[in-house]
C-alpha cells in the first residue's frame, strides 16, 4: 500500500510547500526573482507584492504588471503567487478583478494581509472564488497573513478553512500594533524569539497550522546585509518554533533560508530506509538501528520525503519510488 493511503487512513494529511517564500514588488525585483528561479528550480517559491512592498498611486497598472509576468515564459514552474491589498483597501477588488482572471491557470496562491477574522477571510475567499471559477480554476490556494489582534486571537478558526493552505507572522505589523509597549527590537533577532508577547504569537500560528495541517511561514529577517543572520534566525524558527518556511527579502537569503529549513541529507536517508523497510513489512511494526518504529515514526519520516519533494530536491531512485503515485 502507498504511503500516502497506509499511513494517513485516519489523519489529515498535511499541505507541503517549498520552504522559501521570496517577496518582490518592484518590476525589476520581480524579474529578478523569476531569472533565480529559472536558475535554481523551483526551491522556493515567489509572491509579487500588490502591497507593503509595491509603490503607492499606481495600482491598477502594478497589477497588470504582476498579471503580465504571471503569464511569461518565465514562470516556468507556475509557483508565483501574489499578495493583494487588504481586504478593506479601495485596490482590493480591484486587485482580485485585474489578476486572477487573467492568470487563474498560472497563480499559485492568493496571499491576504491585514486580515480582522476568519469571517472576513471566509468571505474574501468567496471573492477569490467568484473570479477564479469563471476562469476555470477551483480551490485557488489562500494564504494568511497574522500581523494583527484579532487575526491571532481568531487564528485555529482562520487555519480551520479548508482553501486555507499556508499562515505567514508579520512581526512588523504585530509589533508595531502594540504602539511601543513592544520595542522595536522584537522585531529583530535575537529578541523577536525572546520577547514574551511575540513568541507567543508564534507560537500559536504554528500551533495552529499544524493542528489543521496547514503550513506555517515564518517572518522577515530584515537584516539584508549578514546572511549569518538569516541561518540563525531560520534554524530557530524551525527547531524552537516548528516553522516549516520562511520569507525572505534580498535574493541572497534564498539559498541561507532553503539550507537550513529544507530536509537534511541524513534524515532523507533515514526515511528512505526506514520507509522501504515498512512497506516491504505491510507498514508493521519494525526495527531500524536498534529502535523500533511504528505508523507514528512513519508519517514523521514520511513528511520528511515529502518536504524533500517539496523544495525539488535531487533525490536516490529510493525515494523516487516510495513518492511514485502519491495521493495529493
Amino acid at each position: 500500500m502507498h504511503p500516502s493511503r497506509a499511513l494517513f487512513q485516519d489523519q489529515l494529511t498535511p499541505a507541503f510547500l517549498p520552504v522559501c517564500d521570496h517577496y518582490a514588488g518592484s518590476e525589476k525585483l520581480m524579474r529578478k526573482s523569476m531569472e533565480l528561479q529559472q536558475q535554481l528550480g523551483p526551491t522556493f517559491d515567489i509572491t509579487f507584492d500588490c502591497e507593503d512592498g509595491a509603490a503607492t498611486g499606481n495600482e491598477a497598472s502594478h497589477a497588470k504588471l504582476v498579471s503580465e509576468l504571471l503569464n511569461s515564459d518565465n514562470n516556468q514552474f507556475s509557483r508565483i503567487g501574489v499578495r493583494v491589498h487588504d481586504i478593506q483597501h479601495d485596490a482590493f477588488e480591484q486587485d482580485l478583478s485585474l489578476i486572477i482572471p487573467a492568470t487563474a491557470q498560472r497563480l499559485a496562491y492568493i496571499v491576504l494581509p491585514k486580515v480582522s477574522s476568519a469571517v472576513q477571510v471566509d468571505h474574501a475567499i468567496r471573492q477569490i472564488n467568484d473570479y477564479a471559477f469563471s476562469a476555470g480554476r477551483s480551490n485557488l490556494p489562500v494564504h494568511v497573513l497574522i500581523e494583527t489582534h484579532d487575526a491571532l486571537a481568531d487564528v485555529m478558526a482562520i487555519a480551520a478553512l479548508p482553501q486555507v493552505e499556508c499562515l505567514s507572522f508579520g512581526i512588523m505589523d504585530f509589533v508595531s500594533s502594540h504602539y511601543g509597549a513592544i520595542p522595536s527590537s522584537a522585531m529583530q533577532s535575537p529578541h523577536q524569539f525572546e520577547h514574551p508577547l511575540v513568541a507567543k504569537a508564534k507560537l500559536e500560528i504554528a500551533a495552529a497550522c499544524h493542528r489543521f495541517g496547514k503550513v506555517p511561514s515564518h517572518n522577515v529577517t530584515t537584516d539584508i546585509r549578514d546572511f549569518s543572520v538569516v541561518s540563525q534566525d531560520a534554524v530557530r524558527a524551525k527547531n524552537e518554533f516548528a516553522y516549516t518556511r520562511m520569507w525572505s527579502i534580498h535574493p541572497a537569503q534564498i539559498n541561507h533560508i532553503v539550507q537550513v529549513m529544507a530536509p537534511q541529507h541524513d534524515e532523507i536517508t533515514s526515511a528512505i530506509e526506514i520507509l522501504t523497510h515498512a512497506q516491504q513489512n505491510n507498514w508493521a511494526p519494525i526495527q531500524h538501528a536498534g529502535k523500533l518504529h511504528d505508523r507514528a515514526s512513519y508519517r514523521y519520516f514520511w513528511t520528511i520525503l515529502k518536504r524533500a519533494q517539496s523544495c525539488a530536491l535531487t533525490l536516490p531512485t529510493t525515494a523516487t519510488a516510495l513518492l511514485e503515485g502519491d495521493l495529493e
